[in-house]
């Protein structure tokens, strides 16, 4: 399994979202002390029910904690745009 199906499984398993979109940003950052130890930077656009009535600092706290495990073995920088459905 790539880097990219085990973040989105982890989302996908935590979170259910309606929408998610991961854009694997490294490149951008090749050279970067922090791209030097080869976890990855990620851009990240996700739609979830789990996000109602929370505000935007407890849905990036969700997402955090639904990868968790990621940020130590393979996400070095993930940007968020979360939103609860309409």
């Amino acid at each position: 399994m790539t880097r990219m199906e085990r973040i989105k499984q982890a989302l996908q398993s935590a979170l259910n979202p309606t929408i998610l979109i991961l854009q694997d940003d490294s490149a951008k950052h090749h050279g970067h002390a922090g791209a030097a130890d080869g976890r990855g930077h990620y851009s990240l656009e996700i739609e979830s029910a789990a996000f109602v009535g929370k505000s935007l600092i407890a849905q990036h706290r969700l997402v955090y904690q639904s990868v968790a495990e990621l940020m130590i073995s393979d996400i070095h920088a993930l940007s968020l745009k979360t939103r609860a459905p309409d």
